[in-house]
């Protein structure tokens, strides 16, 4: 029988999965979740969907021994990057009505529920809450704020992992600026692999993406807070899921703003141009983080698709050295690479406290 890990993604409305051995993919698939059965706490939604789960999982593993289940890495606590295997201390953080209510905080969780059935470790991989910060990132500019490092580190980390391979590289000698572009946006300095810098992909810092507003000019902001009708959560739900290329277009789609533009849509051209525009100045800035010194610039996330944005984005970092293109998310990827360095021995599980 193949060993093979079982890899659980899940999104607000599905939840994807996969079967990965050493090798790669053997199958990948994705079970639909009906909005009006989910419950409105996520971690409530885990009986539900471990059961459809595993309705579609059955058929698939004869041939097949799970020696492992990983998870998609939720909002936790601060933590450095790795493999972290799931444990009681994570399962009771993530049902913590204290925590952000987010469908990742389901990785851990349903990862756990298959691992006590095949009898193996679960583990997650890199959540968006690691925190590798260099202390001067981490200033505001006021003392009550605190720059937090949440972005999408499970595909940077492994893009960086990718790239130091295709450089032939020691992924601890390397230094990338890496800017994953998606329904949001991190753009980050990695030095030796580690996240040094990064800015903010759901609230606050950064360029405007598809969905999310990025940095906004304070005066205007603070007016918006005081205006009459607006809530707190209307208004975070607004700058995280109804700005950028949504609120200038009204759609998220670049392939739908690209038909815009070649229908001769001005208005259209000019956001999808500021997009590009703020996306370059954040490669900038991360470039100024490692003193200009670079190996490689590398653009990944479901945007790097784009042969319009690509084309568009090069001429603002070609000054900047090696462009590497790495198309798509690489989630499934990245957690099946994270689960087997620790299965097979190349590094340890990391303990998460």
């Amino acid at each position: 029988m193949s060993e093979v890990l079982l890899v659980i993604n899940p999104g607000s409305t599905s939840t994807k999965f996969a079967l990965w051995g050493r090798e790669g993919c053997i199958t990948e698939q994705v079970v639909r979740h009906s909005a009006d059965k989910l419950a409105p706490a996520v971690a409530d939604q885990l009986n539900y969907r471990t059961e459809l789960i595993d309705s579609a999982i059955k058929p698939l593993l004869a041939g097949h021994k799970v020696v492992g289940v990983v998870g998609r890495g939720g909002l936790l606590k601060p933590m450095r990057g790795g493999t972290y295997r799931v444990n009681e201390t994570m399962i009771n953080d993530l049902h913590s009505p204290t925590i952000s209510n987010h469908a990742s905080n389901l990785g851990a969780l349903i990862a756990h529920h298959f691992a006590e059935q095949f009898g193996v470790d679960a583990y997650i991989v890199d959540p968006v809450t690691v925190d590798e910060f260099v202390d001067v990132a981490r200033i505001s500019g006021v003392k009550w704020c605190e720059r937090k490092s949440r972005g999408h580190a499970l595909n940077i980390k492994y893009s960086a992992r990718r790239a130091a391979d295709d450089l032939g590289k020691n992924l601890e000698d390397t230094r990338f600026v890496i800017a994953h572009f998606g329904g949001g946006t991190s753009v980050a300095a990695l030095l030796g692999g580690r996240i040094i810098d990064t800015n903010d992909a759901l609230h606050g810092m950064g360029p405007f993406s598809p969905e999310r507003a990025g940095a906004l000019p304070l005066s205007a902001l603070i007016e918006r807070c005081f205006t009459e009708g607006v809530t707190k959560k209307g208004l975070l739900d607004e700058l995280a899921r109804k700005s950028g290329l949504m609120a200038y277009c009204g759609t998220s789609d670049v392939r739908e703003v690209i038909k815009m533009i070649e229908s001769g849509d001005p208005q259209a051209e000019l956001i999808f141009r500021a997009m590009v525009y703020q996306d370059a100045k954040e490669i900038g800035a991360m470039g100024a983080v490692l003193e200009g010194s670079i190996d490689a610039v590398i653009i990944t996330g479901g945007l790097a698709h784009s042969v319009e944005f690509i084309s568009m984005l090069r001429p603002y970092i070609d000054y900047l050295g090696t462009i590497i293109i790495y198309p798509g998310e690489g989630e499934l990827e990245a957690m099946s690479a994270g689960a087997w360095r620790v299965i097979d021995g190349v590094e340890a599980a990391l303990a998460y406290k």
